[in-house]
């Protein structure tokens, strides 16, 4: 997802001093690297915010056609006008999947959109976020406005912690687990939750016996699917029965992108059923989601049909995939 202010992080590295009091008014594009030869980017009206922490660097841009994006080592995470599709399409297919969820484990999630979308079910009664970056957490609750009611809800318990060590230490099991993680880079912090010893060994025993795990699993596009998305997905094929990928466009990050939902019991897949439990169970209207676009999610083109069908690698330590990209900012 979007990000803004960590190019000028890395501009000022790069020179060696800090020029972003003195050059962010002449700095009008942000640029995020998708791939090799593959650029995205768009019109800047500012930088807002900037920190860094002990993990990451942050920033808050002021965007002309995405409005305020919450950048993250130069990567987009989130931006104000769409970040609520990649949010409905995270949390709600679960818990409306789910008969009655009432416990809900976020791994990650610290900009607390995660947790603003799972509070609005009537049935959840305790929500625990995890991240491991107090500063990311502290910046995103100063900054986003539109979620500080969910940090003040007293049904939200955070933690920072690293996802792994929490649910290893914890004796309680949840309905929902939910990987709000950011996209495995080489060297970042959350690649090892991707993989097949995590999900095996740590995270399906912390589920109750109906319990369902979601995870974002990164671009989906014709041309990108398999960077990561095929593979985790074979990846929880090797631990769970009964495995669902799906899909939506999310316009601020130039690309399809991909979800996959895992459980050992089947999955509730009615259109009409889906609606009636969005009426019955969540406070206020959805934006995006309702039950026949959530059918026609799970349903892929035939390019990722096949990959996703033949996929053999399986996502370990010794062999990672890795999103490829970073972003920076340009002078007008």
């Amino acid at each position: 997802m979007g990000e803004a202010v960590e190019v000028f992080l890395s501009e000022r590295l790069s020179n060696g001093h800090d020029d972003l009091d003195r050059s962010h008014n002449k700095c009008c594009w942000f640029e995020e690297q998708i791939a090799d030869y593959l650029k995205w980017s768009f019109a800047l009206n500012s930088a807002l915010h900037r920190g860094s922490s002990e993990y990451q660097d942050i920033a808050l841009l002021d965007t002309k056609h995405f409005g305020k994006v919450l950048v993250i080592d130069g990567k987009m995470q989130s931006a104000e006008t769409d970040e609520i599709i990649y949010h409905e399409c995270l949390i709600h297919p679960p818990l409306l999947c789910h008969p009655n969820p009432r416990t809900v484990f976020i791994m990650g999630g610290g900009e607390g959109s995660a947790a603003r979308e799972a509070l609005r079910h009537k049935t959840v009664e305790r929500v625990v976020m995890c991240d491991i970056d107090q500063e990311v957490v502290d910046f995103c609750r100063k900054y986003l406005t539109v979620n500080q009611k969910a940090f003040r809800d007293k049904k939200l318990h955070l933690v920072i912690n690293d996802a792994k060590v929490e649910l290893e230490e914890r004796k309680e099991k949840f309905d929902v687990i939910i990987g709000d993680l950011a996209d495995p880079v080489e060297g970042g912090p959350c690649y090892q939750l991707y993989t097949k010893s995590f999900y095996e060994g740590v995270l399906k025993p912390k589920l109750n016996d109906n319990g369902i795990f979601v995870t974002q699993a990164g671009p989906a596009g014709v041309l990108t699917h398999k960077e990561v998305f095929s593979s985790i997905y074979n990846t929880l094929k090797h631990v769970f029965k009964y495995v669902l990928a799906y899909t939506a466009h999310v316009p601020s990050f130039a690309d399809t992108w991909g979800w996959v939902m895992a459980s050992d019991q089947p999955f509730f897949l009615d259109a009409k059923q889906i609606d009636c439990r969005i009426e019955e169970r969540i406070n206020g209207e959805l934006f995006y989601l309702n039950g026949a676009s959530f059918i026609s999610s799970t349903i892929m083109n035939k390019c990722v049909h096949l990959a996703l069908l033949n996929e053999t690698h399986i996502y370990t330590e010794e062999d990672a995939r890795f999103i490829h990209g970073h972003g920076k900012a340009c002078r007008a």
